[in-house]
């Protein structure tokens, strides 16, 4: 067995004791590399020659930590730290906290109940090629207290055997990653400070069984009372996340939390088997809810080629998911499956105002009605176009004002039917879209109902719902005037389609229905949907 070594000692000095710095010694010149080694290492040396390292982080008592210093751990070694800093590189000669040498990722560990790595009131420090494991804590806490912070990096850095075990409420948010059985906390809800954490990247990175994956969050107001009245919001946003090229799965609850952003980006990551936690009682009866990858409170912010698979939370695992006074955010390109459901927006206050679903293709999540939002509070000016729904349950099109609801197709799976509102006030523009297997809603009733011609019928495959050259759908829909370029698949857009799909069409034979088939199916569908109506409203 690897014996662990204690980091803690040389960060909390380096980081809380600033004014004593009874640890490291800082200075203006750019910064040492220091090695350590838990295997060949000898605290006797000065830790600066990669062929004389120190054995545990101990041995560096007296170290120069500036801009630019490096703290770089043997690969293959096991290293236990609980650690704080605040301190700060520079944007040319960041902070380093690293690996080197061959073998697996050094492996930062702790059995407390803390974090690994605790970034207070700092900027410019990168961490990377790392393994960080806390059985009983939490990951790395970004925080600010006295100053914004700027450019912190967390890069190829593997997250393991965090908390990953069943609970019976929402996780506590307010008091770092290791409260929240998470691999990144950034600041918390509500936060202690109104200073943000802006231009945070974080890329290529794995979390796999831990309770929470990335959880953003920026400051409310200056009461930092996450639940006030709409007058008492003042939000302090994170501006520049990035998150891209990560990967959760297998977790207790959620990947990513977009929490008071504005302008971040969660893209080309893939969430699978995340939200494993039913969050149901006993009696069954929901006791908390959770999602893979959803918006709090944020502004102008995107979630893009992104797959989200496997959620098992009744109360909510959905792929989208705009929650509470977020505004001009948008989901596209998002590959949804065997889900709980689809989609349930949770406006609240005075409702969403210009959130955007676009490009979505949503397969087999039918475990739940799907809801474009709860509530009469309601999504404003709401853009819902170009998705392809199969075999959801079912989709509820409620609570929209000024919305447009367009091009898009919707397969129902057996016995599920769509529900919506008929209130000709609020200007919503529902049409040119296509059902099938379930009659076209009122409010939508001059729409297409018919096969929509895919080009297979294997429902693991997405590449099955391009559409046939032959299909009805090609060339059948609005052309929309936005930014995209691409459809669902890559394709560049060269067809105003029906659907995710914008191509010409693949060559496969279309196995439409007649007019007579259509016709019968029809009428079954609508008998189907009217029984479905009376028993709800007579339950």
């Amino acid at each position: 067995m690897k014996k662990l070594f204690k980091v803690s000692s040389i960060f909390v000095a380096a980081a809380i004791l600033l004014t004593s710095l009874s640890f490291f010694s800082f200075a203006s010149e750019t910064g040492i590399t220091y090695y350590v080694d838990s295997v060949n290492g000898n605290d006797a040396n000065e830790g600066t020659d990669i062929n004389n390292p120190v054995k545990t982080v101990n041995g560096l008592v007296g170290a120069i930590f500036a801009h630019g210093t490096k703290i770089l751990f043997k690969n293959g070694g096991e290293y236990e730290c609980a650690a704080t800093l605040s301190c700060s590189g520079t944007k040319e000669n960041p902070v380093v906290i690293s690996s080197y040498g061959e073998g697996e990722k050094a492996i930062l560990k702790t059995n407390e109940r803390a974090e690994i790595l605790r970034l207070l009131d700092c900027s410019y420090i990168t961490v990377s090629n790392l393994h960080l494991v806390a059985p009983n804590g939490g990951g790395i806490w970004i925080d600010t207290y006295n100053q914004t912070s700027e450019g912190i990096v967390i890069d190829n850095v593997y997250f393991t055997d965090m908390q990953n075990y069943k609970v019976h409420s929402r996780d506590d948010f307010s008091n770092g990653a290791a409260s929240a059985r998470a691999a990144v906390m950034v600041k918390g809800l509500p936060a202690k400070s109104r200073y943000a954490v802006n231009d945070l990247t974080i890329t290529n990175c794995e979390v796999y069984n831990c309770g929470n994956g990335f959880l953003i969050w920026g400051s409310w107001n200056d009461a930092q009372a996450p639940w006030c009245e709409e007058d008492e919001i003042d939000p302090i946003y994170n501006e520049g996340l990035l998150i891209k090229n990560c990967y959760f799965h297998e977790m207790d609850a959620e990947a990513v939390v977009v929490g008071i952003c504005k302008g971040a980006l969660v893209t080309h990551c893939r969430a699978i088997n995340c939200c494993q936690g039913e969050g149901v009682d006993e009696n069954g009866e929901i006791e908390y809810f959770t999602a893979a990858m959803w918006f709090w409170g944020s502004e102008s912010s995107t979630i893009q080629y992104c797959e989200i698979a496997g959620q098992k939370n009744v109360g909510d695992g959905m792929a989208v998911d705009f929650d509470s006074h977020t505004n001009n955010c948008t989901y596209q390109y998002i590959y949804s499956h065997d889900n709980i459901r689809f989609m349930c927006n949770c406006p609240n206050y005075s409702g969403h105002n210009g959130n955007t679903v676009r490009y979505c293709l949503s397969v087999n999540d039918n475990k739940g009605r799907s809801t474009t939002a709860v509530g009469a509070q309601g999504e404003h000016n709401f853009s819902f176009y170009n998705n392809t729904i199969i075999n959801c349950g079912e989709f509820q099109i409620k609570n929209l004002y000024n919305a447009y609801f367009v091009n898009n197709i919707i397969v129902p799976a057996d016995g599920a039917t769509i529900a919506y509102d008929i209130d000709p006030s609020r200007n919503n523009i529902i049409k040119n879209n296509c059902y099938y297997k379930v009659a076209n809603p009122l409010v939508d009733i001059l729409s297409k109902n018919t096969v929509p011609g895919f080009a297979g019928e294997d429902y693991s495959d997405y590449m099955s719902f391009v559409l046939s050259e032959d299909s009805p759908l090609i060339g059948a829909g609005i052309e929309i005037d936005d930014d995209c370029l691409t459809d669902f698949f890559g394709n560049k857009i060269t067809s105003n389609n029906i659907g995710c799909y914008a191509g010409n069409g693949v060559d496969v034979e279309y196995n439409g229905e007649n007019i007579l088939q259509r016709i019968v199916r029809m009428i079954l569908d609508f008998f189907e949907t009217l029984k479905h109506e009376i028993i709800v409203i007579f339950d």
